[in-house]
């Protein structure tokens, strides 16, 4: 009796080890960084504004250039620089983007910025 019972338990336990590891390998990984991919803001962005595909890879170079400048800024420093390369990331989208997507993605920003995953709070041009 002694031997089945040991022989259950192990193999219980062999299980719940088992489904753990499996659980694990499910689990998205997070690489620690908040907000959104260069990928992720693009598609939104390709949906939400329309964008040509002549437009698609301009806006993602411009967007892996900010991704690339904020990554490149010490933590200590972000408050301070960030507006800077936003405002230097309005400059080109607005050299691709139509007058009406635009305004579009101004009032995009300043729905985020209102929900509080934009960053300070400050109005765009």
């Amino acid at each position: 009796m002694r031997k089945l019972s040991l022989v259950a338990a192990l193999a219980l336990g062999g299980l719940i080890a088992c489904s753990t590891l499996v659980n694990a390998q499910d689990a998205p990984k997070k690489s620690g960084k908040k907000g959104f991919s260069v990928e992720q803001r693009l598609d939104a962005m390709s949906t939400q504004l329309s964008l040509t595909d002549d437009q698609k890879p301009k806006v993602k170079t411009v967007l892996e250039d900010t991704a690339k400048k904020m990554q490149d800024v010490p933590r200590e420093e972000r408050q301070e620089k960030m507006p800077a390369i936003r405002d230097e990331q309005m400059k080109k989208l607005k050299a691709i983007l139509t007058p009406e997507q635009l305004e579009k993605y101004q009032k995009m920003q300043q729905d985020m910025r209102k929900k509080g995953q934009g960053g300070q709070k400050k109005k765009s041009e």
